[in-house]
């Protein structure tokens, strides 16, 4: 479990402005209007659908208002008590909660009702969820959207606005060689926008496909075929 802290520095925490919807646009205004505290909110998708980044821009904007947030991760140790100045609470990657989480995030759900937003996510609808039937129902009974991932275009509308943000330069040759050749879950992206802008300025060279494919060769990585 951890407190999200709120931004600092250069790299802003995501937000709902800085979300490409796409065709996610119903589970991004819920969010957004959403009066807390109101009835559970569970999204799933697949990998790079934007799970994560709504859960932080929630716990950004209930921050913003001057309300304390918890977030717990399938990977955090057990217990996860409840704390009373809490507004939110945040459960991500329920897919892969083991028997201790399940128990923790089932009691989250019972001592967090009618007092505190419930918020989770998850690669799987929750009656596909490989948990306990009574955790599963309540990650069920609220407000559940189903996020689906970016198309290519939306995908180089998310790059070339984080390249933008950043000051880095991308011609369409380089972004057309990421999108055909690697996948385009934004997390995959972002990582790979990440590694290319320090391995440029390493060198003090442009961005450019030869450039992008001496890094790859350089961390030993082979690109997919086109598409």
């Amino acid at each position: 479990m951890k407190q999200i802290p709120l931004a600092i520095g250069p790299d802003p925490l995501p937000t709902f402005d800085s979300y490409i919807a796409g065709p996610n646009a119903a589970a991004l205004e819920h969010l957004r209007a959403l009066d807390m505290p109101a009835a559970p909110v569970y999204l799933w998708g697949p990998k790079g659908s934007g799970k994560t980044h709504l859960l932080r821009a929630l716990a950004h904007a209930c921050q913003q208002a001057g309300h304390q947030v918890g977030w717990f991760d399938a990977a955090d140790a057990t217990p996860w008590p409840l704390r009373p100045d809490w507004t939110l609470v945040i459960i991500d990657r329920c897919e892969a909660l083991g028997d201790a989480s399940q128990q923790a995030a089932f009691s989250l759900f019972v001592d967090a009702i009618g007092s505190v937003q419930v918020a989770a996510a998850g690669s799987l609808p929750p009656v596909d969820l490989p948990l306990r039937e009574d955790l599963r129902s309540r990650l069920g009974w609220g407000h559940v959207f189903a996020l689906q991932a970016l198309s290519e275009a939306e995908s180089r509308a998310a790059v070339r606005r984080e390249a933008d943000r950043r000051g880095i330069f991308l011609s369409d040759d380089v972004m057309s060689h990421v999108l055909t050749r690697f996948p385009r879950d934004l997390g995959t992206l972002m990582q790979l926008l990440d590694r290319l802008d320090d391995y440029s300025l390493s060198r003090a060279r442009a961005i450019t496909v030869p450039l992008l494919k001496a890094m790859l060769d350089e961390e030993g990585l082979v690109e997919a075929g086109a598409r």
